[in-house]
């Protein structure tokens, strides 16, 4: 690992945090919560979507993203409205759209494009610093919004009700067992396990089955993120708990979006499906 790679999550930041300087002057922290309180939203369930693949099966969300630090320009001409409409045809159950603009290239309408084009419910996907931004998230008409650990900390629950409030649903990230408890001891119904390391860049695909029982086994649902390009990434997931992926590079570079997505949705466990279904019917269907 370079150590340009092992400063990305610093510098990061400090370009989050010098935009949001630029836009508080613009348009003051109380101005933007009032506008998002008197907003009118109807948001899809995010939450329903990702619990709600068949038994066995993994619920896809399908990223939107035109770079990434470590790789550079993933699909500079990525057109948000034609993938999103192949990623639902594909029978995604979400969608992720990156908006960070200095490092992922994001551009401020993929997001509302993208999301209006698939009728899927949409998570914005960028690196919260201030309360400022879960405003502005309500504004652009997400349906949920990522909360780092990392980054947020023992702020972490308070970001999750503020978030909540507003009628968005919180997407908690974790990477560790440390982030795991301050991610269960906040609000979220919906957490994320980063097989990346966001320190190192590094990806470790065991990361995710580890932590996952755990917050499985305190009615969370969980996503695993990271290192997942095809089928064959999948297994085991199912057993540990996890109900739902992320998947961004692999899709966002495959010849076929659509196939590539349906090949992930249409992925089954046949032996923890089956063990699902007996338990949702109960022991005496079961035993006919």
């Amino acid at each position: 690992m370079s150590a340009q790679a092992a400063s990305f999550l610093p510098r990061i930041l400090a370009a989050r945090r010098a935009a949001l300087a630029r836009a508080q002057a613009e348009r003051p922290t109380s101005e933007l919560a009032a506008a998002a309180a008197a907003a009118s939203r109807r948001p899809r369930a995010f939450a329903a979507a990702l619990a709600g693949a068949p038994p066995g099966q993994l619920a896809v969300m399908a990223e939107i993203k035109r770079a990434s630090p470590a790789n550079g320009g993933l699909h500079p001409e990525l057109d948000p409205v034609a993938l999103a409409r192949l990623y639902a045809a594909g029978g995604a159950a979400a969608l992720s759209v990156l908006t960070e603009p200095d490092f992922f290239h994001a551009q401020p309408a993929d997001l509302e494009r993208a999301r209006s084009a698939s009728g899927l419910p949409t998570l914005r996907k960028d690196f919260v610093v201030d309360p400022w931004q879960v405003y502005e998230t309500a504004l652009m008409g997400a349906d949920a919004l990522l909360l780092l650990v990392v980054v947020l900390g023992q702020q972490t629950p308070a970001y999750v009700d503020l978030a909540l409030g507003l009628g968005v649903e919180p997407f908690v990230e974790v990477h560790t067992e440390a982030e795991m408890d301050i991610a269960l001891a906040s609000a979220a119904s919906v957490i994320g396990i980063n097989n990346r390391d966001l320190g190192t860049f590094e990806v470790d695909r065991r990361t995710a089955p580890r932590l996952a029982p755990r917050a499985a086994a305190a009615g969370r649902t969980v996503a695993a993120l990271s290192g997942i390009r095809g089928p064959a990434d999948t297994v085991g997931l199912y057993r540990s708990g996890i109900r739902a992926i992320l998947v961004g590079e692999s899709l966002v570079r495959a010849a076929d979006p659509l196939a590539a997505v349906r090949a992930l949705a249409s992925a089954a466990d046949p032996e923890a499906g089956a063990a699902a279904q007996r338990r949702e019917r109960g022991p005496s269907e079961a035993g006919g």
